[in-house]
């Protein structure tokens, strides 16, 4: 007795398998013809040509170049400095000028820190430079992070990655400013995509 309804149990439950198996692929069948795929063992070639082939990336071939050239500047501060437990911020907004192998000009937003140790100082600013880059127009943004220890100066100006724009879409690289007897010029080590 208690062998035959084991049997029984079993045999109507394989049968409710059976029967959700076959509602279950009589689901996707349906979805998939619905959805524009052919009927009968084509739907399962058309899911598997419907997949995305993984694009391949072809590397462009990029040109290393130097720039350089004087620019002129002009800072004004936005608002009063906040000071506080000897640590002074500042919010500065500023234009530029540039002359040489880059003939454009340039927005900046700069905010500053400063110590009450003398010479000891940070900043950071992001820029947007617009005009023409030995021959090339277009604009791109640099990013800075200056820092200076008692005296010592720090500096990273590097072009943000993807802000090419026009001509000097691709652009890359890393500028140095230099400063000797009050006049300010840059040098520009940067690769651009080869101009087709």
């Amino acid at each position: 007795m208690k062998k035959q309804f084991g049997k029984g149990v079993g045999a109507g439950l394989a049968r409710l398998l059976l029967i959700e198996v076959i509602a279950l692929a009589a689901i996707c069948l349906f979805s998939a013809i619905r959805n524009g795929a052919p009927s009968g063992l084509g739907v399962v070639a058309h899911a598997q040509a419907q997949q995305p082939v993984p694009s391949v990336v072809q590397k462009e071939k990029t040109v290393a170049e130097h720039a350089v050239g004087p620019f002129d500047v002009k800072m004004e501060p936005q608002g009063e400095p906040d000071k506080a437990d000897g640590i002074t911020l500042a919010r500065y907004s500023g234009q530029k000028q540039y002359h040489g192998d880059l003939d454009g000009t340039a927005i900046t937003i700069m905010l500053t820190a400063g110590t009450d140790v003398k010479g000891s100082a940070g900043y950071v600013a992001m820029e947007r430079v617009t005009g023409s880059l030995k021959g090339r127009s277009g604009s791109f943004a640099l990013q800075h992070s200056g820092t200076m220890t008692r005296g010592e100066p720090q500096l990273t100006i590097t072009v943000v990655p993807d802000s090419g724009t026009g001509q000097l879409v691709g652009i890359a690289g890393k500028m140095n400013i230099i400063i000797a007897a009050g006049k300010h010029s840059y040098d520009f080590e940067y690769t651009l995509p080869a101009a087709q």
